[in-house]
């Protein structure tokens, strides 16, 4: 693939990660920002009784909701756009014979379970006064690691399964590669430290739906990424029928003699 290919796919997972991060945006803040300022409530209620001497908030709790939210939920939907197109570039045509459109939707949806999913189901969102002040990085370090830990080993799994495939079949090197896959994350899920820092007090049912509304922006995420940049990719890379017809009537058409 030449460069000018790689740039115009680059461009295009960038603006397809921009519609996809539009419509997350929509669903973080229709169903994300309700919890949030529940809980913020929750927080507020619970602090009644230390010293309210402390200087003013640098940012608004209403520009958090929207410009805050807007900035940064399109700029992180721009950026993995732009690194999954670079992904779709490498690996369109090493993963079997998948056109563009089914190669972006594998890629996000692989991106959505090892970004997001892997990570999620061991360390899960939590909002305002849930979780103690003093492990909040230990909590996000341990956070990131699972994800760098998940992308590496679906990795490796893609590439295990790609050298057992000669001797399995591509079904059995499959799920020979998807269970070594599983069977590192649950030794991870294992041995990694856990935290279980939700107060008794705190609403059961605002935890989950809060963590529901993150999961759910991901899937809008992830989700209108691949068919948007599948839908690109595909008028890019795959020829138009009408324009492969027009071309083949220009070359069998006689010349015409001048005289």
């Amino acid at each position: 693939m030449n460069s000018i290919s790689v740039r115009a796919l680059l461009v295009r997972g960038m603006l397809a990660g921009l519609a996809a991060g539009a419509l997350a945006l929509l669903v973080a803040y229709f169903l994300g920002e309700s919890r949030v300022d529940a809980a913020i409530a929750l927080e507020e209620a619970h602090s009644h009784t230390h010293d309210h001497g402390g200087g003013e908030e640098l940012v608004s709790r209403t520009m958090q909701s929207t410009a805050g939210l807007a900035t940064g939920v399109l700029v992180f939907g721009v950026a993995v756009g732009g690194i999954a197109a670079l992904v779709f570039c490498y690996a369109l045509g090493r993963m079997g014979r998948f056109g563009p459109r089914a190669t972006a939707a594998l890629i996000a949806g692989a991106a959505l379970l090892t970004v997001y999913v892997v990570p999620f189901l061991k360390y899960p969102a939590n909002p305002p006064a849930v979780g103690n002040p003093d492990t909040i990085g230990k909590r996000t370090t341990l956070f990131f690691l699972m994800v760098a830990l998940s992308v590496l080993l679906a990795v490796a799994a893609v590439i295990l399964g790609k050298r057992l495939a000669p001797r399995l079949g591509n079904w059995n090197a499959t799920i020979a590669a998807a269970a070594g896959y599983v069977l590192v994350i649950g030794l991870a899920y294992a041995f990694l430290p856990s935290f279980n820092d939700v107060g008794k007090d705190f609403p059961a049912s605002l935890l989950w739906e809060f963590r529901l509304a993150t999961l759910a922006v991901q899937v809008t995420l992830w989700t209108t990424f691949g068919l948007v940049f599948g839908y690109l990719t595909e008028r890019l890379l795959v020829p138009r029928p009408q324009a492969v017809t027009a071309e083949n009537g220009k070359a069998n058409r006689p010349a015409t003699v001048a005289g």
